[in-house]
């Protein structure tokens, strides 16, 4: 529109001429943007949501999504909608996700990741298209290390020094031949290698068995028979319910000390109940931390899911605040994650309360934060986690002296 067809438009009806020259000038202007009016900030959600380890991936997203709702829907005070996606721990359909999230919809932000297999396939691809991507659960060793990425960030662990932490706790707990189990695939493997590299002992044998495998009955005929000081394991999701049901059923857990890493946790606790009584985690999070956030989000996330919260769910959700943090910080952004740079640095630099405790990044983008001895107690209502106290962790990460960002 001309300013001589609005003064003509204003003069039909009436308008007096001395006000036609300031109306036109306002006509012409362009329309406000409201932030009610702005698209909201799309973010990529990817997760194992289905088959045996679906609880995990549903626990990182439902504490993802109470975060949004606590924050009235947005984040760093911009609106967001989220994108679920269920890999159904097919890291070839994770990918086609991934790529569609990025292609179709114009994420720019993709969080979640339950399983390290999927991580590995979709990170390159997600991070070399400019995408920043924040993991909240899975964290492959070669991603804390030499594969390290600018626009990777993890709110959880990697996989070795999650089971560094465990090796350590075994070898506090005095048991020195102890035998070893855990799935074969990537982060059974590093499980395996991480935990051989802090425990001070011999390792009776180690054995790898298959993905989501039902049955343990041969494997747990062959552990009695070596007759160790004691077990490590790590199987998450329904392989720990299936294996734990199995290993007190064969009469082992109160003969042969049973320690475990991601087997016994918030997931699968209501499953088993008082058939895990006994045992000993290793954890980076329980929900009886004492610290103030903790507090809140247990109470929170009890109320509106009718279960208490899992380190997968206290990971999440503390993905969730890291990247509130941040966009807060980076007013200039105001919810436009075009420029991946500037977000990258305001995640790197963003301070925030984490669930678990005191938390900051090491120079590979994975946390500095503690882990726990978190025993399985009875309770009148069957079983529940009890923090003994922290595992004291390593001075220096071996890993992270290998990343060299770009």
């Amino acid at each position: 529109m001309t300013v001589t067809s609005v003064r003509r438009s204003l003069r039909r009806r009436g308008f007096p001429h001395r006000l036609l020259g300031a109306l036109c000038a306002a006509a012409l202007l362009p329309a406000p943007v409201f932030a009610a009016d702005a698209a909201p900030l799309k973010i990529g959600f990817i997760g194992t949501l289905s088959g045996p380890g679906g609880a995990l991936g549903q626990d990182q997203y439902d504490a993802f999504m109470l975060a949004i709702e606590q924050k009235g829907g947005k984040l760093g005070g911009v609106p967001v909608q989220v994108l679920r996606q269920d890999d159904q721990l097919k890291p070839d359909l994770a990918l086609q996700e991934a790529q569609q999230l990025m292609s179709r919809d114009g994420v720019k932000i993709i969080t979640g990741v339950t399983f390290s297999n999927v991580m590995m396939a979709i990170h390159k691809p997600v991070t070399s298209a400019g995408v920043v991507l924040i993991g909240s659960n899975a964290g492959p060793t070669q991603l804390a290390g030499a594969g390290c990425s600018p626009l990777f960030f993890s709110t959880s662990w990697n996989n070795d020094e999650l089971h560094e932490a465990g090796g350590q706790l075994v070898t506090n707990l005095g048991y020195k031949r102890v035998y070893v189990m855990a799935p074969n695939y990537q982060a059974g493997r590093d499980a395996v290698s991480g935990f051989k590299r802090d425990y001070r002992g011999s390792i009776v044998d180690e054995v790898y068995t298959q993905v989501n495998q039902p049955d343990y009955s041969a494997e747990l005929s062959q552990l009695q028979a070596a007759q160790p000081d004691a077990v490590y394991v790590f199987y998450p999701g329904g392989m720990g319910v299936n294996f734990v049901k199995q290993y007190r059923q064969a009469g082992l857990l109160g003969k042969i000390p049973l320690i475990s890493v991601s087997t016994i946790d918030g997931t699968t606790l209501p499953a088993l109940k008082e058939l895990a009584v006994g045992a000993i985690t290793s954890a980076p999070y329980s929900p009886d931390l004492q610290n103030p956030q903790n507090a809140q989000f247990v109470a929170a996330f009890t109320k509106k899911y009718g279960r208490p919260p899992s380190m997968y769910a206290a990971q999440s959700y503390d993905a969730a605040t890291l990247l509130d943090t941040a966009l807060t910080s980076v007013t200039s952004l105001k919810g436009n994650v075009a420029d991946s740079q500037a977000l990258r640095r305001a995640l790197a630099a963003a301070k925030f309360q984490s669930v678990r405790g005191p938390f900051s990044f090491d120079a590979n983008q994975f946390p500095r934060a503690g882990f726990y001895r978190v025993d399985v107690v009875r309770t009148a209502n069957g079983a529940s986690f009890e923090t003994k106290g922290p595992i004291v962790p390593k001075v220096n990460n071996p890993v992270a002296q290998q990343c060299k960002m770009n």
